[in-house]
């Protein structure tokens, strides 16, 4: 269902975009960015917050990561990911193929900075042995609600 209902979606939106299906697995960061032959930050991961009573998907690099202080000092409350079963249940998505397109609920979509920094990102399709190439810009056209600043990157201080 995930996968056909981001098939569905991008027939209806962005029928341009490519989806890319791979015979291994795209389920994290690393086999995501083996499988498509590109550095580990173009993979745009899809992570399911909640941060106090605001629930939301942020879009950031891979190889950044989510930072407590910055999420505090944005949205108020320190972030908490979502548990799989309740990841799934809300995105219609399992964990390692959650995505910004054909969602189960509408939910607000953030992207981080830390993507700016790629003018091409591949996010995953809604199963484990997908993914989609689209131009960051365009994937802030398509989903987003708003930029945002709430991760790191590996080499930068915790809050900074």
């Amino acid at each position: 269902m995930s996968l056909d209902s981001v098939k569905a979606w991008l027939a209806a939106n962005a029928p341009d975009l490519p989806l890319i299906e791979v015979e291994g697995t795209t389920a994290t960061v690393e086999t995501a960015a083996n499988a498509l032959g590109v550095e580990p930050g173009r993979i745009a991961k899809t992570l399911a917050v909640r941060a106090g009573d605001h629930l939301f998907l942020l879009c950031t690099r891979g190889d950044a990561r989510l930072d407590n202080r910055k999420c505090k000092d944005e949205l108020g409350a320190r972030p908490r990911m979502l548990g799989p079963e309740e990841t799934l249940d809300v995105t219609g998505h399992p964990v390692g193929g959650v995505c910004p397109f054909g969602l189960k609920n509408p939910l607000p979509v953030y992207l981080d900075v830390s993507l700016k920094a790629f003018g091409l990102v591949y996010p995953a399709g809604g199963s484990l042995n997908t993914s989609v190439e689209v131009p960051t810009e365009r994937l802030f056209e398509l989903v987003a609600e708003r930029w945002v600043d709430l991760c790191r990157l590996p080499d930068e201080p915790r809050g900074a």
